[in-house]
């Protein structure tokens, strides 16, 4: 027979092992600033939200096509970020594109206000997904790319696909 100690070790043992790394489950994700931007660097911040907006993303109701992200006072924004309003929220529902705070820390603002002084870099969302419960936002330091830049990129992946599609025909015969 197992004592009253020898019950509590074990139980947290199992509920230790359950709860090793929280889960990251997508929301959205932006596809076209890997086209339109040369992305240099990225961070991991939070984002302040209110109750629907939460059970909003929670139904994948969000689009970061249009967003951008800039500091105001010593604190970082994200703007034009289309989240939905929640379905089956009343008269408290959100906005659907209101300016949102970013949560990062103090040495991390300091290096993106360092950073996008430069001329011709801008904070641009890339993904949006919730860790464990809490909903994270990916931000990158990114440069505008040319129109010859893009075409240039478009060409170098369709090349690599040929390459791959005939090293698989050459593996096959």
């Amino acid at each position: 027979m197992a004592t009253k100690a020898e019950k509590r070790t074990t139980k947290a043992a199992k509920t230790q092992g359950a709860a090793d790394a929280p889960v990251k489950k997508l929301i959205a994700s932006n596809k076209k600033a890997r086209h339109d931007y040369h992305i240099d660097d990225t961070w991991e911040a939070g984002i302040v939200l209110t109750g629907t907006e939460v059970k909003s993303l929670r139904d994948r109701g969000a689009s970061l096509v249009d967003g951008y992200c800039y500091l105001d006072g010593g604190e970082v924004w994200m703007d034009a970020v289309h989240i939905a309003p929640y379905v089956k929220g009343t008269w408290t529902n959100h906005a659907a594109r209101r300016k949102r705070k970013l949560l990062l820390h103090k040495h991390e603002i300091a290096k993106l206000a360092g950073k996008t002084r430069e001329k011709g870099y801008t904070l641009v969302p890339l993904e949006m997904y919730f860790l464990g419960s809490h909903a994270k936002v990916v931000i990158a330091l990114a440069r505008g790319k040319k129109e010859w830049d893009k075409r240039h990129t478009l060409r170098e992946q369709q090349d690599l696909r040929e390459a791959q599609r005939a090293m698989r025909r050459r593996e096959l015969v």
